[in-house]
């Protein structure tokens, strides 16, 4: 930790903006409290984060404090970033303390997070708060160099990937297979988080935490670990908060000619386009648009609820109102309302 906020001093010298999201909060708790034997049970773990929290802030304040440079706690769970308005709350709070030359150190809120609310992992966590921050790099720093070809503690011949434009079925699979040894994401979560960031115009760095100078480095031309280059054409506001946000709610299954339209065409999601309704979802709510095989190809805000697209899945549009005996228009996902994931 003292070395992670050297380099982070070091770059606010050369008048960069850093924002930290911090694990450890349920690490700190159990070491304060002489690691007590505990019911396996989730207000176990509340009461670690409730008791660590204040151990893990301190830590990091008498660190930054020797380098002059003031922090600010903000504790996070997904609620918070489901709701429109308190999304839009949190990036004002986060952009203040950027504003104001304060070192935000960003953490889930355990002590009061549920499994229903909860990201989960810190890997998806900081993706959302370089959203929240408007950041231009993300560095998620692991026990690993970086993702490489194959699981290097298994073979010896694995290749570190230096660079990726795309993000495809193959590198998920290599992802899948090589976890990390420390914290609850592995690498498969780093890439689902590096897939989110770049969309949202963010470079993104895989590298080791410990390895010398690696934050700084990752501000050159040359930087360690595994480099993810921004998507082009990154998502608006408003997408980025469909990607980031609600957890989705239910599925919407598709078949091939739809899948064309919407990956290919830069199409909306039709009633006719639909085969399968899965989970119990309201109008309004995100869901997953997936394809015959179940692989999620894109996120949207649905138009009609699990109910109405039952009874009109495989349905012309103009046959909606004739079916419900009303219509929300004439697309079941408009194309504003949608992100597609697959490249």
């Amino acid at each position: 930790m003292v070395e992670l906020a050297r380099q982070c001093a070091e770059l606010k010298k050369q008048g960069h903006a850093v924002v930290i999201v911090s694990s450890g909060a349920i690490a700190a708790g159990r070491e304060h409290l002489a690691f007590p034997t505990l019911p396996n049970a989730m207000s176990s773990k509340q009461l670690l984060a409730a008791v660590g929290q204040s151990q893990l802030i301190e830590a990091w304040e008498r660190l930054f404090a020797i380098y002059g440079i003031k922090i600010g706690q903000m504790l996070l769970t997904r609620a918070d970033l489901e709701d429109r308005e308190r999304f839009l709350n949190a990036r004002d709070m986060i952009h203040a303390l950027v504003d104001h030359d304060i070192v935000p150190i960003v953490n889930e809120n355990d002590a009061v997070a549920t499994n229903e609310i909860k990201v989960g992992d810190n890997d998806n966590l900081s993706a959302l708060v370089g959203i929240l921050c408007d950041a231009d790099k993300l560095l998620l720093l692991t026990d690993q160099k970086g993702l490489f070809t194959a699981d290097p503690r298994k073979d010896p011949s694995a290749e570190l990937i230096k660079e990726v434009k795309t993000i495809d079925d193959t590198l998920r699979r290599i992802a899948g297979d090589s976890g990390t040894t420390l914290g609850t994401g592995g690498m498969a979560t780093k890439l689902q988080a590096a897939d989110i960031a770049r969309r949202s115009g963010m470079e993104v760095i895989i590298a080791a935490g410990r390895a010398p100078n690696v934050i700084v480095d990752s501000l050159s031309d040359s930087p360690q670990g595994t480099r993810f280059l921004p998507v082009e054409e990154s998502l608006e506001n408003r997408k980025t908060w469909i990607l980031a946000g609600p957890a989705p709610c239910g599925s919407v299954v598709i078949d091939a000619g739809a899948v064309d339209a919407v990956e290919h065409k830069g199409s909306s999601l039709l009633a006719k386009g639909v085969t399968k309704v899965e989970g119990d979802f309201a109008r309004g709510g995100v869901v997953r648009i997936m394809d015959e095989h179940h692989l999620e190809i894109a996120r949207g805000i649905v138009a009609y609820s699990s109910a109405d697209l039952v009874k009109i899945a495989g349905e012309h549009s103009n046959k909606i109102f004739e079916t419900l005996g009303y219509d929300h228009g004439s697309v079941v996902i408009h194309r504003d309302n949608m992100v597609v994931i697959q490249e």
